[in-house]
């Protein structure tokens, strides 16, 4: 009977353009845990911890043995940059001795694992196979990441991000559609939208914020005046966003299961398309395809 060579502790969760990757844990669960916005690794079994080197290196032989072919490899759970940079090239070097066709290593990252590590450090990374970092973003409004106890600022993804650029690695940032609700909303996109053009990320993309397992938790580090955007205003928050971004060559995805509405393209190349889109969207919705809400379900 096949097994497959890694065992997971549920939920498992990785970006959507790694789908087609194998998802190698080296961590467990998430080592800040404390955004009020993010279900993720909430459930008791998610404790964090950073796995045994003898573990992940079982792993790793076992999938050699079964798998072929592997190309890109996505190492979860959270955030593996919290890994000290030798135990991240000790992975690295294992996993391209064990799949010689691999072609790309990703995490998640945390901006503040960053600040811990020297841009020649994530050279060395990169050199090793790693390539691309998941950056949550959420916003670039101080105010909103203090709210919803993120754990990071304007500045600290600012540095990180730059410093990602610097040691020539790819960065793709995720931004929460709605995170600040109606009376945050206009801060919230346009600080985000600036925090953007300083650091010219290679992907972004926008995600809507959703609380699958209620509001509760998010409303109680909120605070009271939290009112959530329909989605008429969720369309004009997106709108003021795209407004605002001065980008080069940034590819855009707006296509999350959350997002009402599609949105792809090249930022600047395809801005005012993408404007046109999200006004019609506003002005004449029955005109432009949206996900029905039951089709919404992440």
């Amino acid at each position: 009977m096949y097994s497959f060579p890694i065992e997971y502790t549920e939920p498992v969760f990785r970006p959507p353009s790694e789908a087609k990757s194998l998802i190698l844990p080296v961590t467990n669960g998430c080592s800040w845990n404390k955004c009020t916005f993010c279900e993720m690794y909430t459930q008791p079994q998610k404790k964090f911890r950073a796995r045994k080197p003898d573990e992940v290196l079982a792993d790793i032989r076992r999938a050699s043995q079964t798998l072929g072919g592997v190309r890109r490899v996505f190492l979860a759970d959270g955030d593996a940059m919290v890994l000290p940079t030798r135990r991240l090239l000790e992975v690295l070097g294992q996993l391209r001795e064990a799949f010689p066709e691999l072609e790309r290593v990703s995490s998640y990252c945390l901006p503040r694992n960053l600040a811990k590590k020297s841009v020649d450090e994530l050279m060395q990374l990169k050199e090793a196979g790693l390539d691309i970092l998941y950056v949550g973003m959420e916003s670039g409004d101080d105010e909103i990441l203090r709210r919803v106890n993120k754990g990071e600022t304007w500045e600290s993804t600012r540095s990180a991000l730059l410093k990602i650029k610097e040691a020539g690695l790819t960065s793709s940032v995720m931004v929460l559609n709605g995170l600040g609700g109606e009376t945050l909303s206009r801060q919230h996109a346009i600080n985000t939208a600036t925090l953007c053009n300083e650091t010219q990320p290679d992907f972004l993309s926008t995600l809507v914020v959703s609380f699958p397992q209620g509001e509760e938790r998010f409303r109680e580090g909120f605070g009271s005046d939290f009112v959530p955007l329909e989605q008429n205003s969720l369309f004009e928050e997106i709108r003021l966003f795209l407004e605002h971004l001065e980008l080069d060559r940034t590819i855009f995805r707006s296509d999350h299961a959350s997002n009402y509405l599609v949105l792809k393209g090249t930022l600047g190349r395809d801005k005012q398309r993408l404007l046109d889109q999200v006004n019609l969207a506003i002005t004449n919705p029955g005109a432009v395809p949206l996900r029905e809400e039951w089709m919404r379900g992440l």
